[in-house]
């Protein structure tokens, strides 16, 4: 792993103790086609359903993401779909794409505190990707879209769900997402947030080997490239107990 380059006043990370991440796209990159799969698998659930084609199928997922959340929120609101039946397309998915991080692992491992899943996608879908991970020893807890009632992020009553679940002090607790708009709600609930994003809209350029590994974009909100290395920046900060 190329050394993290490492800013630790900017952090200001230290009074976490509760450490709260999505799992798609997030514990993994999108570079494992994992997530591209889940996409396909509810198109083809978009197609059938509606017997289209799949230009169809990408505008009805476009449509319903855009005023539900999710395409499973908009199902049952617009159609009043089974949500185990739409569920069960994550039982077609190829696991085996993903592979160990140990890096990842080891940072996650050093945590100190609680660490939790907090995923849109069914317990199913966790207990066949954390292991795969190598990650599935390491979390206190997951949340999934079932524990949050089918109300997915970026739901308040999602989050609410989630942190009486848990009882999570928001104020001592950090949350990790690849979408923006699933971060809003965590900083209203005064969660310090982390977007692990590869690129950003006005990006010229991909971050380079030895540049920081994240940037800070406002109060409580920071932006990193690489979870693992960001992570691994929190192992020189004293955290308070």
């Amino acid at each position: 792993m190329t050394t993290p380059v490492c800013h630790y006043p900017e952090l200001m990370l230290t009074d976490i103790d509760t450490w709260v991440l999505d799992l798609d796209n997030t514990l993994y990159p999108p570079s494992t086609g994992l997530a591209d799969q889940l996409n396909t698998r509810i198109r083809e659930y978009l197609r059938d359903f509606f017997d289209t084609d799949d230009d169809g199928a990408r505008r009805l997922q476009s449509s319903l993401i855009a005023r539900h959340g999710t395409t499973l929120r908009g199902l049952m609101t617009t159609q009043g779909i089974d949500p185990a039946d739409y569920l069960a397309f994550e039982h077609r998915i190829d696991y085996s794409v993903l592979r160990p991080d140990p890096s990842l692992a080891r940072a996650i491992a050093a945590l100190p505190g609680r660490k939790f899943v907090f995923t849109n996608g069914s317990a199913y879908h966790v207990e066949q990707a954390l292991p795969r991970l190598g990650l599935a020893e390491l979390f206190d807890g997951s949340f999934d879209i079932i524990a949050g009632g089918l109300m997915p992020k970026p739901y308040p009553e999602s989050y609410q769900r989630f942190v009486e679940r848990f009882s999570i002090d928001a104020s001592r607790a950090a949350m990790f997402d690849d979408l923006a708009h699933n971060l809003v709600v965590p900083r209203q609930l005064g969660m310090a947030t982390i977007w692990v994003t590869s690129a950003a809209p006005g990006d010229v350029e991909p971050p380079r080997p030895g540049d920081p590994q994240y940037q800070v974009i406002g109060p409580g909100q920071l932006r990193t490239w690489d979870l693992a290395a960001f992570l691994h920046c929190l192992e020189g900060l004293a955290f308070t107990p």
